[in-house]
């Protein structure tokens, strides 16, 4: 669905953010971004939705360049960016304004999903706190049905049950035909939720792997498991000892998206990536 070649992007001609950057993303599937801050994530958002246009390099959504902003593209497509404007409109009124946008935005989904998220549908949204107008949009932009849904930092200013029942939304809503991307720094948000981890670092992409293909070729070892040998990774958590090694037996893990992003972006990673770019995704024996 989105495919993007050769990319180079920066705000600075002295200082790009991106060099030759490529990255596919496809429908039926919920992608994790994941990023320090300042490496681009929001940016790279931008330049996926036409609202950043590349130095060199091509941006393409279904074929066409996000650059375009052609009408068939923006009207399959929905960006949340983390922060977001709420009109003096009630929920129906802000229907009535911007539904007919989005040619398969379904009512009966929004005002099911502001149910559960306890968003309340009378009041004029610019009187919602900050967590009551996230809450709206992201309902919205579920209830809009688009194939590509982009959002930025969408649990900030939600708290805990809200953010639970964000995932949970979120997970019913994908379908073959959708594609999303959510970006963001809190990574245990998405750890039950996303299939897919994408990570920029050092302005480029240093993984782009399925969730369930991780957990095949890595082994994720808490404890005195930790500390034996060949680790790609160490670490300390509340259970103790952490390490990533690979995955010799076969047996299945959990993913720690944590430890994983830390492990990437550490500055001894150069084995680790070695180790993720073997085009086998058999573990190593």
């Amino acid at each position: 669905m989105v495919r993007i070649r050769n990319l180079d992007f920066g705000y600075s001609k002295k200082r790009p953010l991106f060099q030759n950057l490529s990255l596919t993303l496809e429908r039926g599937h919920i992608y994790g971004l994941l990023g320090k801050n300042g490496a681009g994530k929001t940016t790279l958002l931008k330049n996926i939705v036409g609202l950043a246009f590349p130095w060199a390099g091509s941006c393409l959504i279904d074929e066409q360049p996000a650059a375009a902003r052609q009408p068939q593209v923006l009207e399959d497509l929905f960006f949340l960016p983390e922060e977001v404007y709420a009109p003096a409109l009630t929920a129906e009124q802000f229907v009535a304004h911007t539904a007919s946008f989005y040619p398969r935005f379904n009512a009966e989904q929004l005002y099911e999903y502001l149910l559960e998220l306890e968003v309340p549908r009378g009041a004029k949204l610019n009187k919602f706190s900050h967590g009551q107008q996230k809450k709206f949009m992201i309902a919205f932009a579920l209830a809009a049905n688009t194939g590509l849904l982009v959002l930025d930092e969408p649990t900030n200013g939600l708290d805990i049950p809200s953010k639970v029942q964000f995932r949970k939304i979120l997970a019913s809503a994908l379908s073959e035909e959708r594609c999303m991307v959510i970006s963001t720094h809190q990574v245990r948000d998405l750890e039950s939720l996303i299939d897919t981890v994408v990570v920029v670092h050092n302005r480029e992409i240093v993984l782009n792997e399925e969730i369930d293909q991780l957990a095949e070729r890595l082994t994720f070892a808490t404890g005195p498991e930790a500390e034996a040998p060949g680790a790609f990774h160490t670490g300390m958590s509340v259970r103790g000892p952490v390490a990533i090694r690979p995955n010799h037996t076969g047996a299945y893990s959990r993913v720690d998206l944590e430890l994983l992003f830390n492990a990437l972006t550490s500055a001894d990673a150069a084995p680790f990536y070695a180790y993720l770019n073997q085009p086998s995704h058999a573990p190593v024996q």
